[in-house]
């Protein structure tokens, strides 16, 4: 290898760019991780210029190796080596770190830069996404490739912190993936023993490669070798490896080269400070001590990455289109399933359900939806945590994901509700159309990797059943109060909860044919009537609400308006009953999904919430936190101020006061309030 003046070899000052870099922008943004990316440039100048196939000119190809740098926080790492490697990515970016509307954020953000394959910075939640790469890779190459045609054969890459894996995330998914035999996932454990608050050893004693290697896991320790001779024997070694995932440890010095911060807290969060930059170059004999200096040979030599990424995506190219002469059919398939489209007219069968007072539960509804959707969409694969007697989310004849055996498309997630959100994303970010369905109260153990879903705008399908105190003898552990109102307040999270089984498969349609945000199916355990389909918009769902029903007063309008979602629509339709009997109107709005209509022009919510009709009442069994938006301050709200009860569903909506004659009640309660003001 070349050496410059200094005696330092190109492959060096590559990997000392990479560091200087990383504490200028720190250093400028006076915000940052310095300590981190000045410890693993190595590792990650390896990956980038060695051991990855993947083309900085092109970082969409299908078949190139991932990146996941789970350590979020050591994002100027993965900014400098996009930009050292020829991402679309300039100096001017670098200078710009953790500023608006830049394109190198705090943490690596999906969609802002080529290069990042995933929004990491929540710990834990990077490896994890990644188990969903590694799954999707398994899972198209055994539906795509055949004999002598290799079209899906790639790696993903990952650097995990000591925070990492403290995280529960990380070790229910790595727990999954070692079950699974993910070979294709390749993890480096940085262990620094630094932590924000000081040495890990005050909260962070185990053996994590043991822990790995019980999980089924091949474990490498390299020590404090972290030599590029050194990091590509152990990737080769791991790469051999195919029937486990691999993890390699190395003990490595957070601000390497640093005088007085090396080895220490002061390294991990904050900017170095400018004398211990200038000393930290020097120790690195760096040709300059100006801040943002990039060698031109270090340039130019990081940019080689060019040339030998177009050259591996053009061979493999070459491989696809003599793939595509001997299977014409599954190259056209493999190309719709990258570019996320569906076949065109999938949806125009959608099932409608006729009219029906025993109707049945959402639950039940959606699974015949689901099997109707698979028919359509080969890529719709899913699973539970556990759940799938109860959640009723298994693709009939569809088989299971197992070990080593990946053709099925039924995933059993186990009693892991917290890796089964992350791995439900990645498998999302990797081409399939993947769903993941648990109870709507353990949604607060998915909250995190949804949230991500929302930050990435990725079409996730999250399937939450048993959705109210309907589920009745469980009791109150198992009961949703809260869930409902903390997911609608996730920005670009579409909330759907269906009154029947039209509705239902109206939803499903919406979330599958989603692009750019994630859908939470909101499903009830108990049976609830099927309504007339002629009196549901197709476009309920996009529109959010809609009336259902409306009466008429004498001076031609409604009185009150009754708004509801899900199984409680029945109560709002029998207290009109009521109403109607006592010679007072009312119209009844269905609202499957209040994100929708809050997003329609304001024309629209008129037209189903007239301002001039201030009486107005919401029922839903669950908290009623929200819902004053819509029944204003003439209104009342229906629904839970506490939490559930063991005990059958009919007697607890009667216990709690959720039932047509207290919605009847609070009608006349609000008609009052609106006629004397």
């Amino acid at each position: 290898m070349t050496a410059t003046n200094d005696g330092v070899s190109l492959d060096e000052l590559c990997i000392d760019t990479i560091r200087t870099l990383s504490m200028d922008a720190v250093q400028k943004a006076n915000s940052g991780h310095p300590g981190t990316p000045m410890a693993l440039a190595p590792v990650a100048y390896t990956l980038f210029t060695r051991a990855m196939r993947h083309n900085p000119a092109d970082p969409q190809w299908p078949d190139r190796d991932r990146f996941v740098l789970s350590a979020g926080h050591a994002s100027m790492l993965l900014y400098a080596s996009l930009y050292l490697t020829g991402y679309d990515l300039s100096l001017e970016d670098i200078k710009n770190f953790r500023q608006l509307h830049s394109k190198t954020p705090g943490h690596p953000e999906y969609g802002e830069v080529p290069g990042v394959e995933v929004t990491t910075g929540p710990l834990g939640q990077g490896i994890s996404h990644a188990v969903g790469f590694a799954l999707a890779e398994r899972m198209l190459a055994e539906r795509f490739n055949r004999d002598q045609h290799e079209v899906v054969n790639h790696f993903t890459y990952v650097i995990a912190s000591e925070g990492d894996m403290e995280e529960g995330i990380s070790g229910e998914a790595s727990s999954l993936a070692g079950h699974l035999g993910l070979g294709k996932l390749i993890v480096f454990f940085d262990r620094n023993h630094i932590s924000i608050e000081g040495d890990t050893v005050i909260a962070f004693t185990e053996d994590t490669p043991l822990r790995y290697a019980a999980y089924g896991w091949d474990v490498q320790d390299i020590g404090e070798d972290v030599s590029i001779a050194r990091l590509e024997e152990a990737i080769a070694t791991a790469q051999g490896v195919t029937d486990r995932p691999s993890l390699i440890m190395m003990r490595t010095h957070i601000a390497f080269g640093a005088p007085t911060k090396q080895d220490t807290a002061a390294a991990h969060g904050s900017p170095l400070g400018e004398e211990e930059i200038r000393a930290a170059k020097r120790f690195y004999k760096f040709p300059s001590e100006e801040p943002f200096f990039v060698p031109p040979q270090a340039l130019e030599h990081g940019r080689r990455t060019l040339e030998r990424g177009a050259a591996q995506q053009h061979e493999w190219r070459e491989r696809f289109e003599r793939y595509r002469a001997d299977f014409p059919d599954s190259a056209a398939e493999f190309e719709r399933v990258v570019a996320r489209t569906r076949p065109a007219g999938w949806a125009d069968d959608l099932p409608s359900y006729p009219a029906s007072d025993k109707g049945e539960a959402t639950r039940k509804s959606s699974e015949r939806v689901i099997q109707w959707a698979a028919q359509k969409l080969p890529m719709l694969v899913g699973g539970s945590a556990d759940l799938a007697p109860s959640t009723l989310t298994l693709i009939d004849q569809a088989g299971s994901v197992d070990l080593h055996s990946y053709t099925g498309r039924n995933l059993h997630f186990g009693i892991r509700e917290h890796a089964m959100g992350a791995v439900v994303n990645g498998l999302n970010l990797h081409y399939l159309r993947a769903y993941g369905a648990t109870f709507l109260t353990f949604s607060d153990y998915m909250k995190g990797s949804i949230r991500l879903a929302a930050l990435m705008r990725l079409p996730s399908i999250f399937v939450f059943t048993h959705d109210s105190i309907g589920l009745g003898e469980d009791g109150p552990t198992h009961q949703p109060i809260e869930q409902l109102a903390h997911l609608r307040a996730t920005p670009n999270l579409s909330v759907i909860r269906p009154a029947d089984a039209n509705e239902t498969a109206l939803a499903w349609r919406h979330a599958i044919d989603s692009t750019d945000h994630p859908v939470a199916l909101i499903l009830s355990r108990q049976s609830m009537p099927t309504l007339d389909p002629a009196r549901i918009p197709a476009d309920a769902v996009e529109r959010g609400a809609y009336v259902l029903a409306d009466k008429r007063s004498a001076e031609g309008g409604p009185d009150v308006i009754l708004i509801a979602t899900g199984s409680e629509l029945q109560i709002a339709v029998a207290a009109a009953e009521v109403l109607e009997q006592e010679g007072i109107a009312a119209r009844v709005v269905s609202m499957p999904c209040e994100d929708h209509f809050a997003a329609q022009a304001a024309e629209y919510r008129d037209q189903v919430l007239p301002p001039a009709i201030r009486a107005r009442v919401s029922v839903e069994a669950a908290a009623t936190f929200g819902w004053h938006r819509w029944v204003g301050d003439r209104g009342e709200t229906v629904g839970m101020e506490g939490f559930g009860a063991s005990a059958p569903a009919a007697e607890l909506y009667a216990h709690f006061g959720i039932t047509a004659e207290a919605v009847a009640a609070a009608a006349r309660r609000s008609l009052e309030r609106a006629r004397s003001n």
